[in-house]
C-alpha cells in the first residue's frame, strides 16, 4: 500500500510526527513530507506512505516548491520566535494604517532576500538554529534569497491583521510578518498561520487526523483518501513503454528513445512505472516502483 495523503495539519503537532501518525494508520513504516510546517501552523502537509517517498524530490522540481499560506500578526509585539508561542522581547505602541501596511507590501514582490527566523530548522555550522538559539549561544543567520510571487493584506479581523503570500521554498512566514512591520515602523509577531497548498497539493483534498483515525477505528475504508502514488508530477512529461522494455527497464535496462534529454515519468498501459532520464537518446532507470 503507497500514495500520498493531503493531511490538514492541526495546530500543536509537529510535522514528523504527523506523518509517523498516518504511517501507523495505514499500517507502514516508510513515511516522508514535503515542506515542514511549523507546530503552531496548520493545513497542507503532504505525506508519502511507502513506496511514494521515492517520489518527494520529483514533486518538488516539477512544482519549484510553490506555495500558498494565509496568516495573520499582532502588531506592537515582538517576540523571540516572532510568533505568538515565544517569550515577548519588544513592545510597541505604533500600529500601522491599512495605507501603511499596503504601501510596505510592494517591497516584497519579487525576488527578495529574507533572514529566517532564529528558532528554525535551518543549519548553522551542522547544527539547527533553534537549538542554537534554545543553548543561548548567539546565532548569525545570513539572509536568503527567496521569491514572493503575490502577497495582498486581506484587512483587520478585529483582533489581528490577516495577509495572504504565494512564495518560493525556503520563505519564513514569520519572517514576512516581522519585515512588514520593521517598513512600518513597529514590531509584530504572528499568531496563524495557515498553508493552503504547496507542491501542487491543495487544501481542498486534505483530510484530518482526527478523521482518519475515527475512519480506522470504526472499521472503514481509509484507502480511498490516498491518492495516486504520481500525484503532483504533472509538469514531468510522460514516456509510455511497452510490456517487453517495461520489463528490462524495471530491471535496470536502458531503451532506445528518440524523446529529449531530462526528466520523464514511465507508464507501462497506464501503470506508473517511475521516474527515468533520457540521456543520449536513451531512456535510464532514475526511481522505479
Amino acid at each position: 500500500m503507497f500514495g500520498w495523503i493531503i493531511l490538514d495539519k492541526a495546530t500543536g503537532l509537529f510535522s514528523r510526527t504527523a506523518s509517523n501518525k498516518v504511517a501507523r494508520l495505514f499500517g507502514m513504516k516508510k513515511s516522508g513530507h514535503i515542506g515542514t510546517l511549523d507546530p503552531m501552523a496548520t493545513g497542507v502537509l503532504p505525506i508519502a506512505i511507502g513506496d511514494a517517498t521515492k517520489m518527494i524530490p520529483f514533486i518538488e522540481q516539477a512544482n519549484n516548491g510553490i506555495k500558498e499560506y494565509l496568516f495573520s500578526c499582532q502588531f506592537g509585539i515582538d517576540t523571540d520566535t516572532l510568533d505568538i508561542t515565544g517569550t515577548v522581547v519588544t513592545k510597541s505602541d505604533i500600529i500601522p494604517t491599512d495605507e501603511q501596511i499596503n504601501d510596505a507590501l510592494s517591497h516584497f514582490i519579487g525576488d527578495i532576500e529574507q533572514i529566517p527566523p532564529l528558532y528554525s530548522a535551518i543549519h548553522i555550522n551542522g547544527q539547527r538554529a533553534y537549538k542554537i538559539a534554545r543553548s543561548g549561544n548567539q546565532v548569525e543567520i545570513q539572509p536568503r534569497k527567496i521569491h514572493i510571487f503575490d502577497l495582498k493584506y486581506n484587512g483587520f479581523n478585529g483582533t489581528s491583521w490577516e495577509f495572504y503570500v504565494k512564495c518560493s521554498t525556503g520563505t519564513y512566514v514569520r519572517s514576512i510578518a516581522r519585515d512588514i512591520a520593521k517598513i512600518c515602523g513597529t514590531v509584530a509577531a504572528v499568531d496563524m498561520i495557515r498553508r493552503i497548498s504547496t507542491n501542487g497539493f491543495d487544501i481542498k483534498n486534505a483530510v484530518t487526523l482526527d478523521f482518519l483515525e475515527n475512519l480506522v477505528n470504526n472499521g472503514a475504508d481509509i484507502e480511498k483518501y490516498l491518492m495516486p502514488l504520481d500525484s503532483g508530477l504533472g509538469d514531468i512529461p510522460v514516456l509510455n513503454l511497452d510490456d517487453k522494455d517495461t520489463k528490462f527497464y524495471k530491471n535496470g535496462g536502458f531503451i532506445r528513445t528518440a524523446m529529449h534529454d531530462g526528466v520523464f515519468r514511465v507508464y507501462n498501459n497506464n501503470e506508473f512505472v517511475g521516474i527515468g532520464i533520457v540521456k543520449d537518446k536513451q531512456l535510464r532507470p532514475k526511481r522505479t516502483i
